[in-house]
């Protein structure tokens, strides 16, 4: 099985859709969203329609916990914050109550899907924790995770002895067996120095992993999100 992992679409449709366009001509047989479908971005609607109009397995974010949690939105910081009420006021009643089901994880072919840290943290980023709760987390069992929220490509896995962490470009890997946890980046919002949309290709039968690089149409993001109000710093980062 072929699986399409996306994360951090962040309202941003024409990234999303640029990743569908490269996505068309494969042999994708499943795709899972690992949340921040919404938030930051100028068409939270929009995207959040796709992603359900595509058939999606999609776990919840830290702004759709943000969004239909109020006592949440504390976690963020008052420019977010803002951001959030925005968003909330773009989303239809549907939207909205699809965004309250989603799960904190999902799992698919023996691996877990969450949106920040496993088993179902929404709000920790992958960065924050150390190598001993990583290597607590790796001694459950586990043997694959993929994981969001820092909208950077990345891998942790354990080599028996310890815990390895590196970067990940524009590469094909190989999964070995070893408990590992892959970071899927960004499709709306990367953080990593690279400003095309992000998203991984899994092969299941294989334990091939594929990093996928896709350009889009930035300069009309940009546009509206100054247009719809937005605070500009969500426009001028994703240059």
């Amino acid at each position: 099985m072929l699986v399409a992992i996306l994360s951090d679409i962040h309202g941003n449709i024409e990234a999303l859709e640029a990743v569908w366009q490269d996505m068309a001509p494969l042999p994708v047989d499943r795709i899972v969203s690992l949340g921040d479908v919404v938030g930051y971005g100028p068409n939270p609607e929009e995207a959040v329609f796709s992603v359900r109009e595509h058939d999606v397995l999609c776990c919840m974010g830290n702004h759709e916990l943000g969004i239909v949690n109020a006592t949440e939105r504390a976690w963020f910081n008052s420019t977010a914050q803002k951001g959030l009420g925005l968003t909330a006021s773009l989303l239809s009643s549907a939207s909205l109550a699809y965004i309250n089901a989603l799960p904190r994880f999902v799992c698919l072919a023996g691996a877990r899907f969450v949106h920040g840290f496993p088993p179902d943290s929404v709000t920790t980023y992958l960065f924050s924790v150390d190598d001993e709760a990583l290597e607590s987390w790796f001694a459950r069992g586990e043997a694959l995770t993929f994981v969001g929220h820092t909208h950077e490509l990345g891998l942790a896995c354990w080599t028996g002895t310890e815990v390895e962490r590196r970067d990940l470009g524009r590469e094909n890997f190989m999964l070995d067996g070893r408990p590992c946890i892959v970071n899927a980046g960004s499709v709306g919002q990367p953080r990593d120095g690279n400003n095309n949309a992000k998203y991984l290709l899994w092969n299941t039968q294989t334990g091939r992993i594929e990093v996928r690089f896709v350009p889009y149409d930035i300069e009309r993001t940009v546009a509206k999100i100054r247009e719809r109000g937005f605070p500009d710093y969500y426009a001028t980062r994703l240059w």
